[in-house]
């Protein structure tokens, strides 16, 4: 087991179900991260996916997007429907940036293509269970920029006073930004702090994730978040 296991905050193990119709790949995956002291589940089609995710419960999901009945997109929609906030690692084939972006634009929070090392998975995930909080001590830290107020323990956030729903991904980039207000980030500074890790030189990312930002914190108000060419982006309070 991991020395430095992240469980969830009873201090339980994470849930996470692995979802891939290729059996032995599923279980590969599964016996990696059981390695990591988690609790997981294989399901090896879509509608099973589906249920063993209302029957389970996880945590995050490691899913497949080509299936033999329901797609991984499709699957992610039904997953989100109860469970809004679910984390999702989409396993690909597809070497292709539209591949990887319709996955994101879909809400899987990140993706990793096929063949890839169990390590990485790993590391995929581990990083993305910190951003949606797993093993978070208690704080009372609340960031505020403007009109714009973000609570970090319970990863709440308003503009003007208005409720702005985030994706753990999303939230996890904004609070960078405020944290560093007026300081203009690179992407690769954003890559490295917000995804933990090197994106492949994939920058595009982070160009999708400003947006996803932009339409739920600017959108109807005086704009916070600014494009600098050449240099990167950063968050100024309008007053």
């Amino acid at each position: 087991m991991s020395t430095s296991t992240l469980t969830r905050g009873d201090g339980s193990p994470l849930r996470v179900l692995v979802v891939d119709d290729e059996i032995n790949i599923a279980e590969l995956v599964s016996m990696a991260l059981r390695f990591e002291g988690w609790e997981v589940r294989a399901a090896h089609t879509g509608s099973d996916a589906v249920s063993a995710a209302r029957q389970f419960g996880p945590d995050a999901v490691v899913l497949d997007i080509m299936l033999p009945d329901i797609g991984g997109l499709e699957v992610l929609r039904r997953m989100r429907a109860s469970d809004p906030d679910l984390p999702v690692v989409f396993l690909t084939a597809k070497d292709s940036v539209e591949d990887r972006v319709a996955g994101l634009t879909a809400g899987g929070d990140d993706y990793v293509v096929k063949p890839f090392s169990l390590e990485e998975v790993v590391a995929r995930l581990r990083g993305l269970m910190r951003r949606a909080g797993a093993r978070r001590g208690p704080t009372t830290a609340v960031l505020t920029v403007g009109d714009l107020v973000l609570d970090e323990d319970s990863h709440e956030v308003w503009r003007g006073g208005e409720a702005v729903k985030l994706t753990a991904t999303e939230f996890e980039l904004l609070r960078y930004l405020m944290r560093n207000q007026r300081r203009v980030l690179s992407k690769a500074q954003i890559l490295d702090r917000v995804w933990n890790y090197d994106f492949g030189g994939q920058a595009n990312v982070v160009e999708l994730y400003i947006s996803y930002l932009r339409k739920k914190i600017d959108v109807g108000r005086e704009p916070m978040i600014h494009t600098l060419r050449g240099s990167g982006y950063v968050l100024r309070p309008t007053v």
